[in-house]
């Protein structure tokens, strides 16, 4: 099985969604990747959507390699088990995160624009991405979450390694998840169009969503 693209991914991913009965919902998108595969969610739950911005840290010389995460709300993952194998202090990794943190704040600035992110108490949070290989990046935005007073934390991915799904399924109150092989590789060998998602896309389509939100009759 494979995706089209992050939108067919995103409807695919609803048809599992529509039956879960959420709470008031709200989709958090992971920047980039996550945002079109959330505007499609949220599109299909008639539920708001808007980025929660976390970034993985990489390993020295290898930044697709993730070694932690951070995300806002000053949440940090570590993988020490990583950490270990690959020699990396303590030190080294918050020099690692400090620089990443510089990159995630601009994406904020960039996404958000000033905005405030919307009121979680109480709701169904559903965070999204287009993939999960490690799951770093998307535990360190649910942590975030937790400290918010979300009713539920619900992970939604069209595609995971099936041991960060079993990681991931301790941290969050659900993990949602279309393919989950064992032997995973990479998040784009599970899309026939993987093309790299822009800052420009993610404002144009976060904005698309909030114009279909205000459109339709309020109930």
């Amino acid at each position: 099985m494979r995706f089209r693209d992050r939108g067919d991914a995103g409807r695919q991913l609803a048809g599992r969604l529509v039956s879960l009965q959420l709470h008031d919902p709200l989709i958090f998108a992971l920047p980039r990747g996550g945002v079109p595969v959330a505007c499609e969610l949220a599109a299909a739950l008639d539920a708001p959507v808007d980025v929660l911005v976390a970034r993985k840290i990489g390993a020295p010389g290898h930044p697709e390699f993730g070694i932690g995460a951070i995300a806002e709300g000053a949440e940090v993952v570590a993988d020490q088990a990583v950490l270990k194998m690959l020699g990396i202090t303590s030190r080294h990794f918050d020099q690692l995160a400090a620089q990443e943190r510089v990159e995630l704040e601009r994406r904020i600035s960039e996404y958000r624009c000033g905005r405030a992110l919307p009121s979680m108490e109480g709701r169904d949070i559903v965070v999204v991405d287009d993939g999960m290989a490690t799951g770093v990046t998307a535990e360190a935005a649910v942590r975030s979450l937790r400290r918010v007073g979300a009713r539920r934390v619900i992970l939604a991915v069209p595609a995971c390694a099936s041991d960060a799904a079993r990681r991931l399924a301790l941290v969050a109150d659900l993990v949602v998840c279309l393919i989950e092989p064992e032997d995973f590789v990479a998040v784009g060998l599970w899309y026939k169009d993987f093309t790299q998602t822009s800052d420009d896309d993610v404002v144009r389509l976060l904005e698309r969503s909030r114009q279909r939100a205000d459109a339709e009759p309020s109930s």
